[in-house]
């Protein structure tokens, strides 16, 4: 069993997720008592979010950059970045370390290709919605790409930030994730990511008459594959 990188705490609700997840998977796999080799760097997401916000994106990208240095340094085989969000920085993880990296948005597309299906809608902390670093990674594995209209892409990022980060599942909240995912079916979409590993927390298959695309379990997926591969 190789040893599993996370780079974790943004947010610490998602990361504890991600654990979870993966410790389940190992189990399943190969029953018993098993459980996954892995080794947490969980950063204080209060600097991180202070840097997104003043886009400070270099200083966050050398932040988690060394986080990396230290898993694999730690004896990691492989590393995952417990967020999408700042996979706006993977390329410097990637440069600074020498072993796998698996890139969410990768591991996503993969799915969403299996699934059968080509135009994908997509919610996500605005800089996923409307940056190119996520949108055009799903676009290169031939997705086309759906996000919500301005005005609810205020409400997803709004209800990421102030809400599910701290730990809070609002049903209001989820009546508003519930209709945003409809009009995305609306223009197109035949499915929905739910981008942002925080989003799992708040609506699941039981909410959607789309499939969704729970990137945190395919993360999870993923690394446990990777690790017993």
């Amino acid at each position: 069993m190789k040893k599993i990188g996370l780079i974790g705490g943004m947010s610490w609700e998602s990361s504890a997720l991600y654990y979870r997840l993966i410790n389940e998977l190992t189990k399943e796999h190969l029953g018993g008592f098993h459980s996954a080799r892995c080794v947490l760097a969980s950063v204080d997401f209060d600097e991180i979010e202070q840097l997104q916000m003043a886009g400070e994106w270099g200083k966050a990208a050398e932040l988690l950059a060394n986080e990396g240095r230290l898993l694999q340094a730690s004896g990691a085989d492989l590393i995952v970045l417990c967020t999408n969000t700042m996979h706006k920085v993977a390329d410097a993880i990637e440069a600074a370390t020498t072993v796998p990296f698996l890139h969410l948005a990768d591991v996503t597309a993969d799915a969403v290709a299996k699934a059968g299906i080509s135009s994908v809608g997509l919610l996500g902390t605005r800089f996923t919605m409307e940056e190119d670093f996520y949108v055009k990674r799903l676009q290169s594995h031939g997705l086309r790409v759906v996000i919500p209209s301005p005005e609810d892409r205020v409400i997803v990022n709004r209800v990421i930030y102030e809400e599910l980060v701290l730990g809070e599942v609002r049903e209001e909240s989820r009546a508003e994730y519930r209709r945003i995912i409809g009009e995305l079916g609306a223009r197109g979409a035949q499915g929905v990511i739910l981008g942002c590993t925080e989003i799992e927390l708040l609506v699941g298959e039981a909410d959607s008459a789309l499939p969704l695309f729970a990137t945190t379990r395919l993360h999870a997926e993923a690394a446990v594959a990777a690790s017993l591969a």
